[in-house]
């Protein structure tokens, strides 16, 4: 899965940026409990590894 997927899929579930320090974005959610970082530009491939956490982190999955 490509960053820009995962940023995509953040967004729609109403996750926004607060802060990005190089390839790295921080999200928080108004109602959801802490902060979500998503390393690497648009169009790099994450690890599967990566993504189950990030997708895991932001109740997704």
């Amino acid at each position: 899965m490509k960053v820009s997927e995962i940023l995509r899929l953040l967004q729609q579930d109403g996750w926004f940026l607060v802060a990005q320090r190089g390839s790295h974005r921080q999200f928080k959610h108004a109602s959801k409990l802490g902060r979500v970082t998503v390393p690497g530009k648009p169009g790099d491939d994450l690890a599967p590894g990566t993504q189950n956490s990030i997708l895991k982190q932001a109740g997704l999955k």
